[in-house]
């Protein structure tokens, strides 16, 4: 502990109660603050240790200390509290120096997005979108995951881990791909990171330079936008229609497209799926066009009805798609866990770029990942979960038809974690005071518009179903038809 020691005139232990009882009452040192004890106190300010006991046995009679169960000290909760006086600011120049990069990543006012899945207060019935039901994750289990991995892991567990990620890892997760996305490849070309977002990061880093062109669906994923936009890159949206990305539409082989963004197992946002058609459409303009195909398979695991869907990946003959998976919207966020499935050409250069921004990314929730997934207790709990999915997807689009009717238009397929419902008869414009109104009786909605680069003229909204108890969502529907 640093204490200031003011007034040499004074007895050392006198200057240390002084110095403890300022920051005491100035708030630095908060009622139940573990002091540190005699010794360590004593070697930090190298004085003896009867000199500090002096100093607490001060604090304790006057009731700013209390002593608890072998000798550990504590700020007293009724010790008196002063507001500390408003710190000095440095003058900082109101428009720093930035790098390109630094000016490309704050043009958007709404940069960096602020608590985009965190729970808003007052709202009882909160439809946000990317939530999934932490509460039905099997906790426990994944308790006794990590405790038997830091109890018997390896020295590498508390070390440094490789680039590409947790060997294991990979070989578990190529397993599952080619049992459920029908993909063959082979650990070498997977790369764990942190997230979908560094996924995106990362292939900015390694394909972009300032003033390349790509594709983007319209609408579109806001998250994989920015990072291309921070990159220097032109996006050039492509409409998405009822069977996905049109793929009519794609600029012609001469435009010198460096890759195109999709999400053909479920789009983003409306939900949609490509067809097959589709995608071989958009792997012959990619193999023609020499353009890479970034394949974001956020939430491919939950389809409710029909058979499963291949990746666009699985599909691929010219080595032109990479693909990113996620364990946030199976798992939970705060995993912070996703993957690369890359083309042998890329491996080396992604993994030195992961390698310089962060190094590698935490080796414990790897291993415990790895146990979840090789003992099927991750895909039994993904079966689970979409069967509790499904019933909460009816419930609110039986919600739906019964208090809004024909005046809402139910968008997308039977597959994903959330609806697209156009309201028929409200105009685009008038979105911000219905979310407003329906914030105020307790039920969260979100609007379509921000995927748009151009907002439709009518009015949608996503409603996210995944955190949500079937009771749950027939009372929020019912209480938002009420306001509309």
């Amino acid at each position: 502990m640093l204490l200031n020691l003011q007034g040499a005139d004074r007895p050392l232990h006198r200057r240390i109660y002084d110095a403890l009882k300022s920051a005491m009452r100035a708030g630095q040192l908060g009622p139940g603050t573990r002091l540190p004890s005699t010794r360590t106190l004593a070697a930090d300010l190298n004085v003896s240790r009867n000199t500090v006991s002096l100093a607490y046995e001060q604090l304790v009679a006057e009731g700013y200390v209390v002593a608890h169960v072998r000798s550990m000290m504590a700020v007293a909760h009724s010790a008196p509290v002063r507001a500390l006086p408003p710190a000095a600011r440095p003058k900082i120049s109101a428009r720093p120096l930035l790098s390109a990069y630094g000016r490309r990543l704050t043009a958007d006012p709404a940069m960096p997005p602020a608590g985009s899945y965190a729970s808003r207060p007052g709202l009882r019935y909160d439809f946000r979108y990317g939530r999934p039901v932490i509460d039905e994750f099997p906790r426990e289990i994944w308790r006794r995951l990590i405790a038997a991995r830091a109890r018997h892991g390896a020295l590498d567990t508390f070390g440094y881990g490789p680039p590409a990620g947790y060997g294991p890892l990979r070989e578990a997760l190529a397993g599952y791909l080619w049992r459920a996305r029908g993909m063959s490849c082979d650990a070498e070309r997977i790369v764990i990171v942190n997230g979908s977002q560094q996924a995106f990061d990362l292939v900015a880093r390694v394909l972009l330079d300032p003033g390349d062109k790509i594709v983007i669906e319209e609408p579109h994923y806001q998250g994989s936008r920015l990072v291309f936009e921070a990159a220097g890159a032109r996006p050039i949206g492509v409409t998405v229609d009822a069977e996905g990305l049109d793929t009519t539409r794609l600029p012609p082989a001469a435009a010198r497209i460096r890759l195109a963004s999709v999400t053909p197992c479920h789009q983003f946002p409306t939900g949609v799926i490509m067809p097959l058609g589709r995608r071989l459409a958009l792997l012959d303009w990619a193999s023609r066009a020499k353009a890479w195909v970034v394949e974001d398979d956020y939430v491919s695991e939950f389809r409710y009805e029909g058979r499963p869907i291949e990746a666009l990946q699985a599909l691929d003959r010219s080595g032109r798609v990479i693909y990113i998976g996620t364990f946030s919207k199976t798992l939970f966020p705060a995993l912070r866990l996703a993957y690369l499935v890359l083309p042998p050409a890329l491996v080396r250069p992604v993994v030195a770029a992961k390698w310089m921004a962060d190094r590698y990314t935490a080796m414990l929730g790897q291993e415990a990942l790895t146990d979840f997934i090789t003992t099927g207790r991750f895909e039994r709990y993904l079966r689970r979960a979409s069967t509790r999915n499904a019933a909460r997807r009816r419930a609110l689009i039986e919600a739906l038809k019964l208090h809004l009717g024909d005046r809402v238009e139910i968008a997308g397929e039977n597959a994903g974690v959330h609806l697209l419902v156009w309201l028929n008869d409200i105009r685009s414009r008038d979105i911000g005071s219905i979310i407003a109104r329906a914030a105020g009786v307790g039920v969260g909605v979100y609007s379509i518009h921000p995927y748009y680069s151009r907002p439709p003229r009518r009015a949608g909204l996503i409603f996210g179903y995944a955190s949500l108890t079937e009771a749950e969502i027939r009372a929020g529907i019912r209480r938002f038809a009420q306001i509309i």
